[in-house]
């Protein structure tokens, strides 16, 4: 491995974090990066682990609500990062209800 490709692993993989909105439902949506660490074998683990910081860090509750009232069905609320390590360490995260 390459010291860089080593700085980029240690670094962890950025996803951006939203709320879909529907006419019936709120989902979580995880955005993944072009290029994403080869230790991520199993989608469904790293969208979960981004869902679990998620709301640790928001209540949610207070940001569905708030999704809910301030974004049009078919649009998608972002609200900001999530870097993980694959082993699950949370890197960094800027979060923020609408």
């Amino acid at each position: 491995m390459s010291d860089e490709a080593a700085a980029t692993a240690d670094a962890g993989d950025t996803f951006g974090v939203g709320i879909g909105v529907t006419e019936t439902e709120l989902r979580v949506v995880v955005r993944v990066p072009s290029e994403i660490d080869s230790g991520w074998t199993d989608p469904e683990s790293f969208q979960e682990m981004v869902e679990a910081v998620l709301w640790d860090r928001l209540d949610r509750e207070e940001t569905l609500r708030a999704v809910a009232a301030s974004t049009d069905p078919g649009e998608t609320a972002m609200l900001g990062t999530v870097t993980l390590r694959p082993d699950g360490t949370v890197v960094d995260s800027s979060l923020a209800a609408p």
